[in-house]
């Protein structure tokens, strides 16, 4: 029952932290429209964020919202909506050059624009899920321009928010001492597009102008084909030449010496003999059943339904599918680890269910503090680093519990085709080149390559 409990209450959490960000999507006549601030940062690294009103931005009028909604995988992500001020309701147009505030360019703020202007800010906002981006200002003749008017173009089809439209007007020219009056205005315009293709135009390179790094994937694919090629040519000559080397013994009537064996029957009788550190190489197998399963479902899921209509729910439900299928990483590695004849099974379960958190909270908590140190808004507060804490020690380590015991249970006992010699076949001195250091460098190139070229 505790089980049971524990997997009930994970649902119904998952379910709270991926609904929608704006409820339903559902507005009435007159119904409050929240315009969300996000990030700003240079166009041309977008991994460099910074939130919104870090630049001398002024808050709206409005003082209070009626509701706040913020899932788990958006703090991981680094999504920190802050409300603008913006009154904006469904269906009322605002009109034009709506006075939000004005704001005097002592010589911090004047510096803060221009270097936003220089390195070609943008800025991200949302309003009802839906992003919108705009540049902070312009540069003409060494001179620096900001953009103080917001226009909003919002399209909708009945009681849903379809589409929205940002267009930055009324350029002023950057100054010590300029008094800049920041304006906004919202024009509402019935639409004939479904609720369900609203986000059509994001998929459209035409609108993004997203071009098919052909050359990049041309170069992973051959090079994925050449090592296939280059493996299985290996070890299929290697085996073929052993099978015709069995045969011939075969057919010969001559008594041979049974314990004279070469190719790869030479180590049948070590094949099945437990590893030198059990522990971590069965936590490793459990971890890659686990990662498989995590990879085929979010992938699965991500086809058949719309994952990024909304924000963060690809992370949300990376989390949800890795903290269900814990119990595959305790099954497998519980199991083998039992088959090897392992002991410390507790030991081996702990190491299990935390050693890909671990590994990934650590470097990502370690990115955190550089994040903090330089104010970015991809810094993760420390609620949800302990929500995070939370999961692994509440839900993942119970579930893969279970999965070790049912492995320990169900498929512990020792199963090999073959007996395991008792005394240790030496090995024989590698070369250089297979030394585990070289190995790993040479391995990690091609994928290295593939990656850099993308990037």
């Amino acid at each position: 029952m505790y089980v049971w409990s524990l997997v009930l209450f994970l649902l119904l959490v998952t379910l709270k932290l991926s609904s929608a960000d704006e409820h339903n999507h559902i507005y009435e006549d007159q119904e409050e429209v929240v315009l969300w601030m996000n990030t700003v940062g240079p166009y041309h690294n977008r991994q460099e964020t910074y939130a919104y009103f870090s630049l001398p931005f002024c808050i709206g009028s409005k003082q209070s919202i009626s509701h706040y909604h913020e899932t788990l995988s958006e703090a991981l992500e680094g999504i920190e909506l802050e409300f603008s001020g913006y009154a904006i309701d469904f269906k009322e147009d605002v009109p034009p050059k709506t006075e939000t505030c004005m704001v005097e360019l002592s010589e911090e703020k004047y510096k803060a624009f221009v270097y936003a202007v220089k390195n070609h800010y943008w800025f991200q906002m949302y309003i009802d899920g839906l992003p919108i981006w705009g540049a902070v200002g312009k540069e003409h003749d060494k001179k620096f321009y900001i953009n103080t008017h917001k226009k909003f173009d919002i399209g909708y089809n009945g009681k849903r928010i379809i589409e929205v439209n940002l267009t930055n007007e009324n350029e002023q020219l950057l100054h010590v001492g300029a008094h800049l009056s920041f304006t906004y205005e919202v024009n509402w315009r019935p639409t004939t597009v479904e609720f369900k293709d609203r986000f059509d135009k994001y998929l459209d390179p035409n609108f993004f102008q997203h071009r098919i790094h052909w050359f990049s994937i041309f170069n992973s694919f051959m090079m994925v084909i050449f090592l296939v090629g280059l493996v299985s040519m290996i070890l299929v000559r290697t085996l073929r030449k052993d099978y015709a080397r069995y045969s011939k013994d075969e057919e010969m009537d001559d008594e041979h010496d049974l314990g004279d064996e070469y190719g790869w029957k030479n180590i049948h009788g070590d094949v099945f003999r437990s590893s030198s550190n059990p522990i971590l190489f069965t936590s490793v197998i459990g971890c890659g059943y686990q990662l498989t399963s995590v990879v085929l479902c979010v992938t699965s899921f991500a086809i058949i339904g719309d994952l990024y209509t909304e924000r963060g729910s690809l992370l949300s439900t990376a989390i949800f599918v890795y903290a269900a299928t814990s119990p595959i990483n305790g099954y497998f590695g519980g199991s083998l680890y039992s088959r090897m004849g392992g002991r410390i099974w507790i030991r081996q379960m702990l190491l299990s269910a935390f050693l890909i958190p671990s590994f990934v909270c650590g470097t990502a908590f370690l990115i955190n503090f550089i994040a903090i140190y330089y104010h970015a808004s991809r810094a993760i507060p420390f609620g949800t680093m302990l929500a995070v804490t939370c999961i692994c020690l509440f839900v993942i380590l119970p579930l893969t519990l279970v999965g070790t015991i049912v492995g320990r249970n169900l498929n512990g006992q020792p199963d090999h085709p073959c007996r395991v010699n008792a005394v240790p076949r030496p090995i024989p001195e590698k070369k250089w080149f297979m030394e585990p250091l070289v190995i790993t460098l040479l391995g990690g190139i091609l994928p290295f390559g593939s990656i850099f070229i993308e990037m």
